[in-house]
């Protein structure tokens, strides 16, 4: 039993540097396109950004300033705060 305990906490300790490098970045921008079947927003800059399924729409829409906080992940941009700018 201690054997498999250490082997868990050496492995865990071998993927624990990877979580630094998975860091939530910030962009301001104004939204160009939303796509809630596709559960994406776009950009002026052209970049999409997914947002979970439970992700809620409203009054985003063409044109509103937002800024958003998100996390690349398998190379693509989750969102993981939206602010809306007045």
């Amino acid at each position: 039993m201690r054997l498999m305990i250490a082997a868990l906490l050496a492995t865990a300790g071998l993927f624990a540097p990877f979580n630094a490098f998975a860091q939530s970045v910030d962009v301001e921008s104004t939204i160009s396109k939303v796509d809630v079947k596709g559960l994406t927003i776009t950009l002026e800059d052209g970049k999409s950004y997914k947002v979970p399924e439970e992700f809620n729409f409203d009054g985003l829409q063409a044109g509103v300033k937002v800024v958003v906080f998100y996390t690349e992940v398998d190379g693509k941009r989750v969102v993981d705060d939206l602010e809306v700018i007045q």
